[in-house]
């Protein structure tokens, strides 16, 4: 131990691995195939460019990274009193405040930073630049929602909803939003319907300390019907996805038979009276639903050409 910090003394590997675990940095599975998604879509009317691509994958790794670490500084003194979360880096000390406050700022600064990459391309586009700081600002907000508001749950589905809506931007600009706003708003629902899950974990907890989210509000069995009904309202907004883009047809809607018998799986998992399945719904089952989804896609767009061909 070190007697400047009491911190244990770590190498950089070592140190780079704990900030990875801080940030869930495995867990941007759940967004990134969603912007890579709505690219795909606009790519289909414009140009390829490499620095497009680049830009939209360093912008969704450094804010979601920003965000994270964020959460894990405002959040630090509730986790230390939580049971389930009292473990994490920050309260357990395996991670300075001060490092996670450096990590917090350069993500951010390499957010902004990356964002400039499209106005490197041709012609130069100078929306992602313009936007960067408000939307850094609202998904950092997100931190402080369940100190005032039970819809949090959906705050962060809205944070995550820009996901594809900014990866439309860097490609086409603020033009023909019909495409990116479903896609986004289908992304807010499920997002908001497992952020509800997850939460069940902690209702007894939020109710004690104060915390402000449905489980805690409603009970456990009102919000897994929330929940669900938010799953299904996705399905809805990814139909009309379907119907609003020229470029998806009979691949994607059979592939959205197999999205909505994900989702039906992921709540049969998670019972009032038996939660301990909420990992395996909220990660494994959510991480292959983004992922399918972004290849349904994909195959999707692959027939389209061939078929042109």
């Amino acid at each position: 131990m070190t007697q400047a910090t009491g911190l244990p003394r770590l190498s950089v590997w070592q140190t780079g691995q704990q900030f990875l675990e801080l940030v869930r940095f495995s867990h941007t599975i759940f967004a990134l195939p969603f912007a890579l998604l709505s690219a795909t879509l606009a790519w289909q009317s414009e140009p390829f460019r490499a620095v497009d691509a680049l830009g939209i994958v360093l912008a969704m790794i450094f804010a979601r990274t920003a965000a994270m670490a964020f959460n894990r500084l405002v959040d630090r003194q509730i986790d230390a009193q939580n049971p389930r979360t009292a473990t994490r880096h920050l309260p357990a000390g395996t991670l300075s405040v001060l490092s996670v406050m450096l990590l917090t700022v350069a993500a951010g600064l390499a957010f902004l930073a990356s964002t400039f990459l499209f106005l490197l391309r041709e012609p130069a586009n100078p929306w992602p630049a313009g936007l960067a700081l408000p939307v850094l600002l609202f998904l950092l907000s997100y931190s402080y929602a369940k100190r005032f508001t039970s819809l949090a749950h959906y705050w962060l589905g809205a944070a995550l909803m820009l996901a594809p809506i900014a990866a439309w931007i860097a490609i086409k600009g603020p033009t023909e939003l019909t495409v990116p706003v479903l896609l986004g708003a289908a992304v807010a629902f499920w997002v908001g319907g497992f952020d509800i899950l997850y939460a069940c974990q902690d209702a007894d907890f939020d109710r004690r300390y104060g915390l402000h989210s449905l489980p805690a509000r409603l009970g456990i069995r009102s919000s897994l019907r929330i929940a669900a009904i938010s799953h299904l309202i996705m399905i809805g907004f990814l139909i009309l996805l379907g119907l609003a883009s020229p470029d998806l047809g009979l691949i994607y809607f059979a592939g959205l038979i197999l999205i909505t018998a994900l989702l039906g799986y992921e709540h049969r998992l998670v019972r009032p009276d038996d939660l301990s399945r909420v990992h395996r719904a909220f990660f494994q089952v959510n991480g292959v639903i983004s992922i399918g989804l972004l290849l349904i896609v994909l195959i999707q767009v692959c027939v389209n050409h061939l078929d042109k061909g």
